[in-house]
């Protein structure tokens, strides 16, 4: 049980992912240890739901070092994702990435949430991941600012895109 669920609130419908990078490898997680999850059997980067009263960085920083072990020393806000769907609660994403860090990295299936590992950056797109994760790898890839998408999905195929407000 959460500690959101122990003070008697839902979870927010606010969330942080984040990319850890070393290598030319991002840290990503494959979905693979809760029963109805969302993301069950994709592969994504780490972090979770606000706990009451958090700021985007302080579940950042909790969420990396539950799934992880690690502590983030250098990260940054890539974007704002606004996911929307057929079968959830909208949620609002901050997207990060991180490039330095120090800890030890829970082992391979150390973490309750999937499997942990480092994967390079190119074989990404090669792995099982929601179709939207695709633009915004893309933009963490060509972009320095930080952007705002929307992603809407009927079931689990993507219906709509949006970049900083224009349909595309």
């Amino acid at each position: 049980m959460t500690a959101a669920q122990v003070k008697g609130h839902k979870k927010t419908n606010l969330t942080t992912l984040c990319y850890i990078e070393q290598d030319g490898k991002y840290l990503m997680m494959h979905r693979v240890k809760k029963a109805h999850d969302i993301n069950h059997d994709k592969w994504i980067g780490v972090g979770g739901h606000f706990e009451p009263d958090e700021t985007p960085e302080e579940c950042l920083l909790r969420e990396v070092r539950e799934e992880t072990g690690l502590v983030l020393d250098s990260f940054r806000l890539r974007g704002i994702i606004t996911f929307m769907s057929d079968k959830w609660q909208t949620e609002y994403m901050f997207l990060y990435t991180a490039d330095a860090f120090h800890g030890e990295l829970v082992g391979r299936d150390g973490c309750r949430e999937g499997t942990l590992e480092w994967v390079a950056k190119d074989a990404v797109y090669e792995l099982p991941i929601w179709e939207g994760d695709k633009i915004f790898f893309r933009l963490m890839e060509k972009q320095e600012a930080v952007f705002s998408l929307k992603l809407r999905y009927v079931g689990d195929t993507l219906v709509e895109k949006a970049l900083d407000g224009k349909a595309f």
